[in-house]
């Protein structure tokens, strides 16, 4: 007797339709713009299924879109910096490990999309002179921490270490790089907790497979986009993906 193969997996139309979307932003924001608009997929897919379960569908889809970052800019991160940044990421992600049942997703959500605006508003009301000083270090393990925590909350990484990142006044191709490598090192740290937890289940698994062909095409366009793109615009976009995302997860808080 032949069992009847299954492989659940989720066959909602409007979750595809909102997914979609939301994996080809992430996979620009992984190659592009560092973590602008990249912070908007998991609030995009969570119109259609819960916070944890979009955070562990788009697992696999990550590894996949740092593995293709890291080959296109593998020469151009910044190796000191990382240095510093990881092990700060690293803590963030046992914090957000140890505290993940207990945390509303969405009051994450509002608190990062607070500080995102708060940034964001300070950057452009009160710009930073050309010979300014850099953001003491202290500052920067906060931020990185935060960053860590909220990424493995949420996948919402980027804005706390842009504000940190972007004073720095890096080139658009050494932030991108060096937040592809970042990334790369905190998405893998997630995959026992998140295993721990029991979010990796066959069907949220099977799910991410049937996403996987879209990644490269989200990174494929990031990598165009940042190795031509004009510095002044570069920034301009990714404080734009700022201010979007910053709205998206407030307004996703208070609904």
């Amino acid at each position: 007797m032949t069992l009847p193969l299954s492989f659940p997996l989720i066959t909602d139309p409007y979750f595809y339709a909102v997914t979609i979307p939301a994996v080809l932003l992430l996979g620009v924001s992984k190659s592009g713009f560092g973590a602008g608009f990249g912070s908007l997929a998991v609030p995009m897919m969570a119109l259609a299924v819960t916070v944890p379960e979009a955070a562990a569908i788009l697992m696999p889809v990550l590894l996949l879109m740092d593995l293709l970052g890291l080959a296109a800019f593998r020469k151009d991160f910044d190796l000191n910096l990382l240095k510093f940044l990881i092990p700060c990421g690293l803590v963030g992600i046992v914090i957000g490990a140890l505290l993940f049942k207990l945390l509303d997703a969405r009051t994450v959500a509002g608190l990062v999309g607070v500080f995102t605006l708060a940034f964001l508003a300070q950057r452009l009301l009160f710009p930073p002179k050309p010979d300014s000083a850099p953001p003491p270090k202290w500052l920067g393990a906060l931020l990185t921490a935060t960053s860590g925590f909220t990424s493995f909350v949420a996948h919402a990484g980027g804005p706390p270490i842009s504000a940190y990142v972007i004073p720095l006044r890096l080139s658009p191709l050494k932030f991108t790089a060096t937040m592809a490598f970042f990334f790369f090192v905190i998405n893998l740290a997630k995959w026992i907790p998140y295993g721990w937890l029991g979010l990796l289940d066959t069907r949220n698994m099977a799910t991410s497979l049937v996403l996987l062909p879209i990644a490269p095409i989200g990174v494929w366009i990031g990598v165009l986009m940042a190795r031509r793109i004009n510095p002044l615009l570069f920034y301009r976009l990714l404080y734009l993906g700022m201010f979007l995302t910053g709205t998206k997860l407030v307004w996703d808080a208070l609904r």
